[in-house]
């Protein structure tokens, strides 16, 4: 459903609170933007993108299927969204998401038992494991079935882990996650990714990198063969950008390398594209990236990625990334402004040639990557303020004219503004 607003410029409330984020005077500038502009800035505002309706409907999906215990037919249903490459908007993989809904009642649980420190770790139901194990030795032939198992091994391995430093993890925490990937390796050594044409089971590989014990050696690879499985897919290439950085298993020269080579590699479907997107997630939380960035080739990745993929979820995240995330006082540092100001400047051709709608969850994502604090609603809401004050700030000069700036299916217009 999509409505045109106005009033967020007006009530940008929970967005100007935690604009804290951002230099003192860029929050007063947005205020000011807000109070002088009401009604100057007109767009449709989606307050359920297809992205979040498509990952609803199908963790739902697999949450039924499991109670119901219709193993066979989640198992089917898994596969065959995997191997026709079935994905959101966003990426996102709709096996993946089936085979999220259908461990969540395991999975849960034992998450709030870990995070909770007033509950000792001892107490983090088991039952749940148990059960899924069961329901693998009697579909064991059934990959869609094993990827959800081992998923929930995933995910129960890093509830024990945290998300602290190493050195921060208590030992027997260490030690269950790793016991908890070693076993969700042992379920996918049963498959081979290439001989079923599965990208799921390339995607889970790549998962169990943080427990390998040698993950530098093995990233590059791992990353390559989910790649050629599916190509199309940017979510795949984003996560070896994050993965190939100095926190994690590479350094910014192999960053650049990957990226290079998975451009060449997928020039048919992205042009420059996949160079773009392997930096995105790297960028987004580690402005050190932009060092070794070749900003010209960047941003002709932009222009090809909307371009071959006319989505207005892309175009959304990509303004957020231009007009929010690089934006923050970390990217102000002067060896790497010069090349934020110039994949900023990408803002002006993406609002004019690109984006029609703006989806708040998409911007409020961007306003604090890596965050997962607050409800959904309160997301979507500093999203949706953060969306319409700097679209209104970027065209400052027009409504100093005395402009509105209205958009349809096209794109933006200018309006004289009535009265």
């Amino acid at each position: 459903m999509t409505r045109s607003l106005t009033y967020p410029l007006t009530r940008l409330g929970l967005g100007l609170r935690l604009l804290r984020q951002v230099p003192r005077w860029r929050r007063a500038t947005d205020a000011a933007m807000a109070q002088r502009y009401v009604g100057a800035v007109s767009i449709p505002v989606v307050e359920q993108t297809e992205e979040e309706a498509q990952g609803l409907r199908l963790r739902k999906r697999g949450q039924f299927l499991a109670r119901q215990e219709r193993w066979q037919d989640l198992g089917a249903e898994i596969r065959r969204h995997d191997s026709a490459r079935r994905a959101t908007p966003g990426g996102s993989a709709l096996a993946d998401l089936l085979a999220y809904g259908a461990r969540a009642d395991v999975v849960r649980p034992i998450e709030a038992a870990l995070a909770d420190p007033g509950l000792m770790a001892a107490h983090a139901p088991r039952a749940g494991l148990s059960a899924l194990e069961g329901v693998l030795a009697e579909h064991a032939d059934d990959y869609g079935v094993a990827l959800v198992v081992a998923h929930a091994h995933i995910d129960i391995g890093w509830a024990w882990r945290g998300q602290g430093w190493r050195t921060e993890v208590p030992d027997r925490h260490r030690q269950a996650f790793q016991r908890h990937f070693d076993r969700a390796g042992e379920i996918l050594d049963r498959f081979d990714a290439f001989g079923l044409d599965s990208p799921a089971l390339a995607a889970a590989r790549c998962a169990l990198l943080p427990a390998s014990p040698e993950p530098q050696s093995r990233v590059a690879d791992d990353y390559e063969d989910l790649i050629d499985l599916d190509p199309g897919n940017p979510r795949h290439m984003r996560g070896l950008g994050n993965h190939l950085l100095p926190r994690w298993f590479g350094d910014y020269d192999q960053l650049e390398l990957e990226a290079r080579r998975s451009a060449a590699r997928t020039g048919d479907i992205w042009g420059a594209g996949a160079y773009t997107w392997v930096h995105l997630d790297a960028l987004t939380v580690d402005p050190g990236a932009f060092l070794r960035l070749d900003v010209p080739f960047f941003v002709d990745g932009m222009r090809d990625i909307l371009t071959r993929r006319p989505d207005e979820h892309v175009a959304n995240l990509w303004a957020a990334f231009c007009a929010v995330t690089l934006a923050q006082p970390r990217y102000d540092a002067a060896p790497i402004a010069p090349a934020v100001r110039q994949v900023r400047s990408a803002l002006d051709w993406i609002l004019r040639d690109h984006l029609t709608e703006v989806h708040p969850l998409v911007w409020g994502i961007a306003a604090r990557p890596g965050q997962a604090s607050g409800t959904r609603e309160d997301m979507a809401r500093l999203g949706r303020d953060f969306a319409l004050a700097r679209i209104a700030r970027h065209f400052d000069r027009d409504l100093r004219r005395g402009m509105r700036v209205v958009w349809d299916s096209t794109g933006p217009h200018l309006e004289r503004a009535e009265g």
